[in-house]
């Protein structure tokens, strides 16, 4: 890749090895006052900078792969229409009681 091919933005080294990240580069990675950055050498020897997202560790289970994969599925339902909305959570668990009896009655 050839210089002129990118967008290039220039900052400094300061004291105690300090560097402002360029504002555009900053909204690029959506980066905040307090965000973790990653820092690694990739295979052509470059430095690549990403943001870390730290996870709490009480909200590590919402980003197990089975968990993903189940908020896929229920966007996927929403997305196609295939849901069911009631007035209120006593509507709701009527009906399924109606299901699971008419199941029961079936099997």
């Amino acid at each position: 890749m050839n210089r002129k091919d990118v967008s290039l933005f220039k900052t400094r080294l300061r004291a105690k090895g300090q560097v402002t990240l360029p504002g555009e580069i900053r909204e690029l990675l959506g980066l905040r006052e307090g965000d973790d950055l990653l820092f690694f050498l990739d295979e052509k020897g470059q430095v690549v900078v990403e943001r870390e997202r730290v996870i709490p560790p009480d909200q590590a289970w919402f980003w197990t792969e089975r968990w993903q994969r189940l908020e896929r599925e229920a966007q996927a339902d929403i997305d196609a229409g295939r849901v069911h909305r009631y007035a209120n959570v006593d509507k709701a668990v009527e009906a399924l009681e109606r299901k699971a009896n008419a199941r029961d009655r079936n099997h």
